[in-house]
């Protein structure tokens, strides 16, 4: 087992103790880690730095902050930030994910896992400590829109984004941000004799706030739309909300009615398409005409 693993465990377990009773002692969170670590993963003990080591690095990698009181207990702050519930939860459940990479664990006795794990997470742990200690990484890039062919890239990496179930390492490219998919990365190697300055001025939630998925196009202009379930999909679209901006306009017997605001990217049309069974799209004209286009070619080829 890698060390970047044992340490993203580590500090799954620092992050669950501290949000459950939101203020501890270090002893008693020292304690309850090193007991997990033991009856879960066989580890040996950790002591008092590198349990300080890791709520370091929960901050810098996460941006969690974590601090120390005058009565010796830590406690999470910021906790009025902008969707703090909705981070935390994406972030242990993110951190859930990679905890479930080792196959040694029992939680195969109580949990059933997909078993499309997207390929080539394994990079995840290199890519993380890449962002944490600044180094540059190279390698060779499948495009699927270019027949699988690959190209080699010299990236600085500044973070890791998940969407629908696939990682996407964001990063700079001769000055350019971009987003690769970890599972089309290959031969990765960390520049560790390097070092670059990490610009700490990308705001991550406004980059993709107008978006689904991973593609941002800004030359994409930013649409409202409106979109008609049943009632039935409705209870589904509700309990997880298709976007952010979605805002109910109607929620009766007869239907379910809402509006998005967003760039229509194909990731967007694709999450549409998935839930076919009830969709119709009101408004913007040319997003009805698209679905239509789509839905009378695929009767075309399955006739």
């Amino acid at each position: 087992m890698s060390k970047q693993v044992e340490q993203m465990r580590r500090m799954l377990l620092i992050l669950n103790n501290i949000k459950q009773r939101q203020r501890i002692s270090k002893q008693e969170l020292l304690s309850r880690v090193n007991d997990r670590l033991y009856w879960i993963y066989g580890y040996k003990e950790i002591g008092v730095r590198t349990l300080e080591r890791d709520l370091e690095d929960i901050e810098s990698m996460f941006c969690v902050n974590i601090s120390y009181d005058r009565s010796n207990n830590y406690y999470i702050i910021d906790r009025q930030s902008r969707d703090y519930d909705t981070k935390m939860a994406e972030l242990l459940m993110n951190f859930d994910l990679l905890n479930s990479l080792g196959s040694e664990n029992n939680l195969s006795s109580f949990v059933v896992a997909e078993h499309h794990r997207p390929q080539h997470s394994e990079w995840l742990p290199s890519l993380i400590s890449a962002i944490k200690n600044t180094h540059p990484v190279t390698f060779t890039y499948i495009d699927y829109r270019r027949d699988n062919s690959t190209f080699p890239h010299r990236v600085e990496p500044h973070y890791l984004k998940e969407s629908n179930q696939r990682w996407y390492l964001l990063g700079y490219e001769g000055g350019i941000l971009k987003n690769f998919g970890v599972d089309r990365i290959r031969n990765l190697e960390i520049l560790s004799d390097e070092t670059f300055k990490r610009s700490m001025n990308i705001d991550v939630e406004e980059l993709f706030k107008d978006c689904y998925g991973i593609w941002n196009d800004p030359r994409m202009p930013i649409e409202d739309i409106v979109l008609r379930f049943s009632p039935l999909d409705g209870r589904f679209i509700k309990s997880l909300p298709i976007h952010h901006s979605q805002n109910i306009i109607v929620d009766d017997e007869k239907e379910f009615r809402i509006s998005l605001r967003l760039r229509i990217t194909n990731d967007f049309v694709m999450e549409l398409l998935s839930r076919s069974k009830s969709l119709e799209v009101l408004e913007p004209q040319h997003l009805r005409d698209e679905i239509r286009e789509i839905y009378e070619n695929a009767i075309k080829r399955n006739s």
